[in-house]
């Protein structure tokens, strides 16, 4: 039985020791001695760390910028000018496809990191925008969809030479 006591531990002591450590944390939010109680087990919104202050203009408006560049990349997509059924134009319109896929994941990173929430929001509308442009043209040519398409245009056949004209024997 003396042998339990003299294992027993001391939890009192040990706890003022653990809220002496936590008290020397520079985030400490925790009361610093024990006699002014302890944080309530389980976190909740008196154990929860504080977050990042808010964004300064400058981070704000960069974030900002971030996104509306990207929706106006986005926009023009949609109004792309020329064909894009197969070879150079098609890869340049996905080159597009994939600068509006940069825009979103960029905006998107900056806009988490900041917690600006609206922002974060169209960000992530617009990686969906570039997964469904992207998608759109993807999927036919490797054969997901039931239109198939090609990489590369076919080769338009060289036009058959048009018989010479008849000359006249003017001998």
């Amino acid at each position: 039985m003396a042998d339990k006591k003299e294992k027993a531990r001391d939890w009192d002591r040990e706890m003022a020791e653990v809220d002496k450590l936590l008290a020397k944390l520079p985030t400490n939010d925790a009361p610093a001695s024990p006699a002014a109680g302890r944080a309530p087990v389980g976190g909740g919104a008196a154990g929860a760390a504080p977050g990042p202050g808010r964004p300064s203009a400058q981070e704000w408006l960069g974030t900002w910028a971030r996104v509306v560049l990207g929706l106006l990349i986005g926009i023009g997509m949609s109004q792309w000018p020329y064909t894009h059924g197969c070879g150079f134009r098609l890869g340049f319109y996905l080159i597009g496809v994939a600068a509006v896929l940069a825009a979103g994941f960029w905006s998107s990173l900056s806009s988490w990191k900041r917690r600006l929430g609206v922002a974060h929001i169209l960000s992530q509308g617009l990686v969906i925008w570039g997964l469904v442009l992207g998608a759109r043209e993807i999927l036919p040519r490797v054969g997901y969809a039931r239109a198939a398409a090609t990489w590369l245009c076919p080769d338009v056949p060289a036009p058959a030479p048009a018989a010479a004209p008849a000359t006249p024997n003017t001998h």
